[in-house]
């Protein structure tokens, strides 16, 4: 690419004499403001053709990316730094002039960098990815794999360290706060229209900040890609809505969140989709529902909210694939540090990246995970629809991700402990906890998980006055609908979750009035221990 040359120089552009110092390095240059860097290169523009062959411009190296940044940390998204960057392309309508060896040598280690390195996701004009006619991809993803082999480290690097869409030496993942991106002429538009040129479109369809949070995700679950939206129903119900025709059947379990239970029985219907409800350990009653119905998908949690069932996602993949119908696994409550959904077999696993992804009881958000396939799928529903997820909530649950692994590791070993000291309690009734030999799937908990969640339920010895007293007795965690975060929540689910119906109503679910689910953050066990110790004595 060559540079014009020229006499007229604005102030941003310092010349070579004067960027080096007394030891002969190029300083940063200064950068200016968004605004003065705009009203300048529009200045320089319209005096292209005026200007003298006689002087060379020459930039210090890394100028574009370093204004690049600047600008971007000024304006909070990638706009201006784009205009600068595009103003120094080949065809910036500056005339071209052949450049001196050093000259060149400037001019290659700062202008040539191309406008598409700081906007690298491809996406279709449609909004659907086309990151599979970029090789680049498959050569980050083996990086990846090469240097990064725990949870531990992708939870920390994976989106970021490698292969990050922003262009920046920030270590953190910037925030872009933009709805819409910009193209330089129709040429690239067409280009990006027809998959030639890396870019997004509109805010709706992608954002860099989430790309990086969707690429960590798919390389902690071991997918082909993710999509993160705006909650956990709406994964759940983006994903039902999108992969099950309508008149199709569906087979899910009975133990399940309150809310996807109300979708499947009172929303699936208007599309015409049936469901099969079935025990999670019902392995016959899964084989008659594949043999009497046409079953597109079969979905369930595991473990399972709020009694921590687990299903055996080996052998559920192996019958369901025998019928051509999917798999999806909501892993909410294990976490992908926990269970690889996917490796076990199943088509997609999904989570509410609210709970223990995030991690702080601070942010609302859901992914999908799968195949490229099955989420460019949910996508093209997910596009139309709409259920963004807000570019500033993509950087918290990249910030609360980085420690995913320490904090679950935690909570594993805090629940554990607590469900083995509350099992031998006289004020306990019952348990449920997958890494209890007393758990009904505990043989298949310890097959397929590495780690049994931080959420234990159980049974107080009491009514509904007695349990509501022992929660209110309670010093350390929140009375709150949630789980999963740093903070101790505890709640009693006929109250919290299922107070609108009658005790006997609730019972049809297995919900007792003395029923309590604690979800253990990453406080001292013992701490907990004398907590819950002092509530217990208080009934």
């Amino acid at each position: 690419m060559a540079v014009s040359s020229g006499c007229c120089l604005p102030k941003f552009f310092p010349a070579a004499s004067d960027c080096r110092g007394d030891s002969g390095a190029l300083p940063r240059p200064e950068i200016p403001s968004a605004a003065a860097a705009s009203s300048r290169l529009l200045s320089l523009r319209s005096r292209a053709s005026g200007l003298s062959s006689t002087l060379i411009l020459r930039f210090p190296p890394n100028f574009v990316r370093q204004l690049s940044t600047k600008a971007r940390r000024n304006c909070s998204n990638i706009g201006v730094a784009q205009i600068v960057a595009a103003s120094w392309s080949n065809n910036s309508g500056l005339p071209e002039t052949p450049l001196s060896a050093s000259a060149a040598a400037d001019a290659t280690a700062t202008v040539a960098i191309p406008v598409e390195a700081d906007v690298a996701t491809p996406v279709g004009g449609d909004g659907t990815s086309t990151e599979s006619q970029i090789p680049a991809a498959d050569s980050k993803a083996a990086a990846i794999a090469a240097l990064l082999s725990s949870d531990g480290s992708l939870a920390v690097h994976a989106g970021e360290r490698l292969g990050r869409v922003i262009t920046t030496d920030a270590i953190t993942t910037p925030v872009v706060n933009t709805s819409a991106y910009w193209f330089k002429n129709s040429n690239e538009l067409i280009d990006f229209k027809e998959g030639r040129h890396a870019s997004f479109e509109y805010g709706r369809y992608g954002n860099p900040t989430t790309k990086a949070l969707e690429e960590k995700m798919s390389a902690l679950e071991k997918a082909e890609s993710t999509l993160f939206v705006s909650s956990g129903m709406y994964a759940s119900v983006a994903m039902l809505t999108a992969l099950v025709p309508a008149g199709g059947h569906i087979v899910t379990t009975t133990d399940c969140y309150r809310k996807t239970r109300i979708f499947i029985q009172n929303e699936l219907p208007k599309m015409g989709i049936s469901a099969t409800v079935i025990d999670p350990a019902d392995m016959d009653g899964l084989r008659g529902a594949l043999d009497q119905n046409n079953v597109s998908l079969f979905f369930t949690e595991s473990p399972t909210n709020p009694f921590l069932r687990c299903v055996d996602i080996e052998l559920v993949s192996e019958l369901c694939h025998s019928k051509g119908a999917l798999v999806c696994i909501d892993g909410t409550f294990a976490a992908p540090v926990n269970q690889k959904a996917l490796t076990l077999g199943a088509d997609v696993v999904l989570h509410s990246a609210t709970k223990f992804i995030a991690g702080h009881n601070d942010v609302l958000g859901g992914c999908i995970s799968g195949s490229e396939e099955l989420i460019s799928k949910i996508c093209l529903y997910h596009h139309v629809i709409g259920g963004v997820l807000n570019p500033n909530a993509a950087y918290m649950i990249l910030r609360g991700m980085k420690t995913l692994h320490l904090r679950v590791q935690q909570q594993n070993h805090t629940a554990l402990r607590m469900a083995q000291f509350l099992e031998e309690h006289p004020k306990i009734i019952r348990v449920y906890y997958p890494g209890l030999p007393s758990h009904p799937e505990h043989h298949i908990a310890k097959q397929q998980m590495t780690g049994f969640g931080g959420v234990v339920s159980f049974e107080v010895a009491g009514d509904l006055r007695t349990t509501m007293k022992f929660v209110d007795s309670l010093k350390i965690p929140y009375v709150a609908p949630s789980f999963g975060g740093c903070e101790s929540i505890v709640d009693q689910p006929a109250i919290m979750s299922y107070w609108d119906l009658s005790a006997s109503e609730r019972a049809t679910y297995g919900i007792k009035d003395n029923l309590v689910r604690f979800s253990f953050g990453v406080e001292d066990f013992e701490d907990l221990k004398a907590d819950i110790v002092q509530a217990l004595e208080s009934i």
